[in-house]
């Protein structure tokens, strides 16, 4: 939710600043996430008077203008169609940074012609998108002063994060109310009088939605005639440039104000493009939409509509219709002011993919007694800045009852929230935010009646949770808990301390742990197998995270890419989290992911740079379970790999012929060019729960391995196999040859081409052996090579290379 400090003033009376204003909105719930202040960040922009504008000798598209910034006369190039004698723009001088390109402006010369600065555009300024031709200031604008002040860009600008509950603050007067219930001033009042109609409307609103009236309760609607949409006023197009709203027209500028000044949602129709009255049904389905966003939309049957004879015209709390918007033609207008259902307006908008500021209201939910205040307000500012005569109101429906009491004993608050306040304070601040409290109840509770704009308050916890934080929360004692002292140790579990280890572990190889969302789009989901509809959310925070994962890998390569747009392209992520195979409480998985894009290591002159590659993630994960139990030697390195991975540069491990423990590779470069990451990225997933929990010990410790006095001794075996056979087949054969000998075994050296038969290759293998009862003889070291030798040969059906 986005205001300026002036707009915020015109419904609170305060001298605050906007520091204690921004404090107080965090400490009340409503987080204020930033502040932002042009007239700091355009501070060196100055209004300047262009006094000549010449052709350029050498440029038929460039000028050469001499401008007049209030201290000097400098020359300045410019290319800008609107540049001309006599106008006043917005000048930068040399050393100034544009704010939309982040431009350092030098002295330069242009095509032989010195220039001394810009005169920008809206665009490089970051004002709009209007990149045509540079500011054309008022011809009253003062030479020399800052442009931010000319154009009221010198109103600072809060964006507040505002709760799904308190959508009473998604309009600036209910932002004003908390604050004045907090103590920073008094809520203006607000008194809107109806406007008399002067004849009966010629369009008519009738229901057609059977057994579902909740979908619109009420519907009120009013014809203006003789209306004139030219641009909007200059204090209007202000306040909604300032949050970010291009201004279209005086008609549309004025609905869009009131959603957010009031938290009213409007829409307006143009008469002359309608036909017949307006009938507000459920689609049957098959039904189609051009919507004023320029896009097409299927309608589904269920979803609210609006009708005429023709076909459906708008999306009931959602978005409007192209044919019958209003435009610089249009006369006369039917103007909406209606209650839509929330659940079924999210549901349309989610189902459509539809985010619209009226939609993120209504979903939340709208006070109901205010559709007919909110229409009159529309009508007053409509005649005010088009003109026109007003008809009577068309009112089909009625606002639902929402009255209710709810009892607050007020020592509730000390019970609840363990900070005392006193009766006649917790019926201020109710009363400050609009509660109606009666006298005290026999049985010594307060009746409460919330206002009709805060259907969120259920119960007396929430009216305690009110007082609370208006009160401050930072009043609240810090109390600490008395330990009983026949409380047992709490002891973390084997569970938890093996996940505890794999995040030191990761850390400890220089990999970042990130955490991120357990939902994303269907469609990455159904790149790493999932998609399925069971998993897909009935009500997602956000049209994009409509599906739980499968693993945590889409989403840390989401993140690599974020990382990557920022510049930083080598990266190691990891996340221990959840992924997901089904919705039952077994189909959650803890899965241990991480990703390596970019470089291995950081650039040395020493040292020639590589690129990630699965020999990465392989250690990463051989790492992660010897750290967890797993004996490496007992491991089984598999090609059968997820469609993730690439299929050549990738495997699995397993712990016999059925349990996966985990997979590693590079990314598929399908998969890859779907994050839009370019260069080596390398990822890997171990499924912490398939790994077996090693057996409690008897003892307390582990006896240590004393070191074999007797010299160990290596040595080198070169086999040809054929070129399918997996070198971990290699290394497992003659590793348990001889498990008394045979220490380790290790690849140093892999051979394809000239020599050897068609199809195979060489591998070499190093194998070190430890004697641990006598020194070997040779005989000794031949009889374990001819063991070693035999082994590796009937397990590859290959040969001893000569």
């Amino acid at each position: 939710m986005k205001f300026t400090l002036s707009w915020l003033k015109t419904h609170l009376d305060t001298s605050a600043d906007l520091a204690t204003i921004s404090r107080t909105l965090t400490m009340l719930g409503l987080e204020v996430e930033a502040v932002v202040d042009h007239a700091e960040a355009f501070k060196p922009f100055v209004v300047g008077h262009v006094v000549e504008c010449t052709q350029h000798p050498n440029a038929d598209r460039l000028r050469v203008c001499v401008v007049d910034t209030g201290s000097a006369k400098l020359q300045v190039v410019c290319g800008a169609p609107n540049a001309r004698q006599g106008m006043k723009g917005v000048f930068a001088a040399a050393g100034t940074t544009i704010p939309r390109t982040n431009l350092l402006l030098k002295k330069t010369n242009i095509r032989g012609a010195e220039s001394n600065g810009m005169l920008c555009s809206a665009y490089e300024m970051g004002l709009s998108d209007d990149h045509e031709g540079i500011i054309d200031l008022p011809a009253d604008a003062p030479v020399g002063k800052p442009f931010a002040s000319v154009l009221g860009l010198d109103d600072p600008m809060l964006d507040v994060n505002v709760l799904p509950n308190r959508a009473d603050c998604l309009g600036v007067r209910g932002i004003a109310r908390d604050l004045a219930a907090a103590g920073l001033g008094s809520l203006k009042p607000r008194v809107v009088p109806a406007v008399p109609g002067q004849y009966t409307s010629a369009i008519g609103v009738r229901f057609a939605l059977g057994d579902h009236p909740e979908a619109c309760p009420l519907f009120v609607g009013r014809q203006i005639r003789g209306v004139v949409n030219h641009a909007s006023p200059d204090w209007l197009q202000r306040r909604l440039t300032a949050i970010g709203l291009r201004p279209i027209s005086s008609l549309v500028d004025i609905t869009n104000f009131l959603t957010f000044d009031v938290d009213r949602p409007l829409h307006v129709f143009d008469v002359k493009k309608l036909k017949g009255d307006l009938v507000v049904s459920l689609a049957r389905g098959g039904e189609r939409l051009a919507a004023l966003n320029g896009k097409d939309y299927d309608i589904a049957a269920g979803m609210c509509v609006i009708s005429d004879s023709v076909g459906v015209q708008s999306l009931g709390g959602v978005i409007g219709g192209a044919p019958t918007g209003v435009d610089a033609h249009t006369t006369d207008v039917f103007v909406e002011a209606a209650l839509f259902d929330p659940l079924r307006t999210a549901t349309t908008g989610r189902a459509l993919g539809v985010i619209s500021d009226a939609r993120y209201r209504f979903e939340r939910g709208i006070d109901p007694a205010a559709v007919v205040e909110g229409m009159e307000a529309a009508t007053r500012l409509i005649l005010d800045l088009c003109g026109g005569t007003p008809s009577a109101l068309v009112v089909t429906g009625a606002p639902p009852d929402t009255r209710r009491i709810i009892h607050m004993a007020p020592s509730r608050v000390a019970a609840l929230g363990g900070v005392d306040v006193s009766e006649s304070d917790s019926r201020r601040i109710l009363e400050a935010l609009g509660f109606a409290v009666g006298a005290m109840s026999s049985d010594g509770s307060l009746p409460v009646v919330p206002p009709s704009w805060r259907a969120d308050i259920e119960g007396s916890a929430d009216l305690v949770e009110e007082v609370l934080r208006v009160h401050g929360f930072d009043h609240i004692p810090a109390t600490p808990f008395v330990r009983p002292g026949n409380l047992p140790t709490l002891a973390v579990s084997r569970e938890q301390r093996r996940v505890l280890l794999l995040r030191r572990l990761f850390a400890e190889r220089g990999m970042t742990e990130a955490v991120t969302w357990s939902f994303l789009p269907q469609a990455e989901a159904s790149l790493f197998g999932g998609g399925d509809g069971a998993l897909k959310l009935v009500n997602p925070i956000s049209v994009e995270l409509e599906q739980m994962r499968p693993t945590p890998l889409p989403t840390l390569l989401a993140a690599t890419r974020r990382n990557a747009d920022r510049g930083f392209n080598d990266l190691a992520l990891y996340e221990v989290g959840p992924g997901y195979r089904d919705p039952t409480p077994d189909g959650q998985r803890a899965i241990a992911a991480g990703v390596r894009a970019g470089n291995a290591g950081a650039r040395h002159w020493q040292v020639a740079g590589r690129a990630v590659d699965a020999f990465d993630v392989k250690a990463d994960v051989l790492a992660a379970l010897a750290a967890v139990g797993v004996v490496p030697e007992q491991l089984q390195l598999t090609r059968d790999v997820p469609a993730w991975y690439h299929p050549g540069r990738s495997g699995s491990f397993k712990l016999g012929p059925k349990a996966v423990l985990a997979t590693f590779g590079e990314i598929h470069p399908a998969v890859a060019r779907h994050y839009d990451l370019a260069g080596a990225v390398a990822a890997f997933e171990v499924f912490v729960d398939a790994v077996p929990l090693p057996r409690a010990r008897a003892g307390r410790h582990r006896p240590l391995l004393k070191p074999s006095p007797f010299q160990a001794v290596s040595r080198d075996f070169a086999f040809v196999v054929e070129r399918a056979v997996v070198a971990e087949t290699v290394v497992r054969a003659a590793r348990d040859a001889d498990k008394a000998l045979v220490a380790a075994v290790s690849i140093f050296d892999l051979y394809e081409g000239k020599g050897l038969p068609q199809g195979t290759k060489s591998i070499a293998i190093a194998v070190e052996l430890q004697p641990t009862e006598r020194t070997l003889t040779d005989a000794d070291l031949d009889a374990v090579s001819t063991k070693i030798i035999t082994a590796v040969e009937r397990a590859t059906n290959g040969k001893l290379r000569a």
